[in-house]
């Protein structure tokens, strides 16, 4: 890109980075791609478990693991990890593959939840209720974009959604949408927490991963020949 672009300008797609892979399903891919995976997974698993200790509702997919573990007696990142390889078993009738990235992913965010929540602050005030639930979304957005330019494969629930997506050709917001809807409304049934803070998670991500992978790309962005 253009290093003369606008500082703040949302990003449209994944830029390509000094540390992005070549190829999406390398087995072997290089040290400073799979740090870069490892440390933005780690940094995505932590700022789910920020929203978590704000105690004012969790992300969707998070509300879902909140059902689960009530119901199985398991932590939020177990039951994480159990849902990430029930929607594995989802990729085969899809014929998605998965790469070093998606299994990391499965893996790294639960323990990242499990680790951390436990020494996060669980404020009992409003106000530092929402500056958590707000710092929390930054980190998702970060390691987001950490994990989405390391090119290692998609997690487990984008492959799902961009494999249901390349089958019905409907439109990738509204699979989206529609999947996350679907993950909440059970994670709710099943007992999970939807609060305010779910709302303000749903609203922010997207904004907050497109102006991270901005940033990413402004800084350490290949700029195409």
């Amino acid at each position: 890109m253009s290093k003369s672009q606008p500082f703040f300008k949302l990003a449209k797609k994944v830029p390509t980075t000094t540390w992005s892979s070549n190829n999406p399903m390398s087995t072997k891919p290089k040290l400073n791609t799979l740090t870069i995976l490892v440390i933005g997974l780690w940094i995505f698993g932590t700022g789910d478990a920020v929203i978590i200790a704000a105690g004012l509702g969790v992300a969707p997919w998070t509300v879902l693991a909140q059902g689960i573990g009530i119901q199985f007696d398991w932590t939020i990142g177990q039951a994480t990890f159990f849902i990430s390889v029930i929607v594995l078993f989802l990729w085969i009738p899809l014929k998605e593959k998965p790469g070093v990235g998606t299994i990391l992913n499965a893996i790294l965010i639960a323990a990242a939840i499990d680790v951390m929540e436990p020494y996060l602050p669980h404020p009992e005030q409003q106000i530092y209720q929402f500056v958590q639930v707000l710092l929390g979304t930054i980190l998702v957005g970060i390691g987001s974009g950490f994990y989405l330019t390391a090119n290692l494969g998609p997690g487990p629930r984008d492959g799902w959604m961009t494999g249901l997506q390349r089958i019905t050709n409907i439109p990738i917001g509204r699979v989206r949408t529609t999947i996350e809807i679907i993950a909440l409304l059970i994670g709710w049934k099943l007992g999970g927490v939807f609060g305010v803070g779910t709302i303000i998670f749903a609203i922010l991500i997207g904004p907050v991963v497109a102006l991270f992978l901005q940033l990413t790309d402004r800084v350490w962005g290949i700029i195409p020949e």
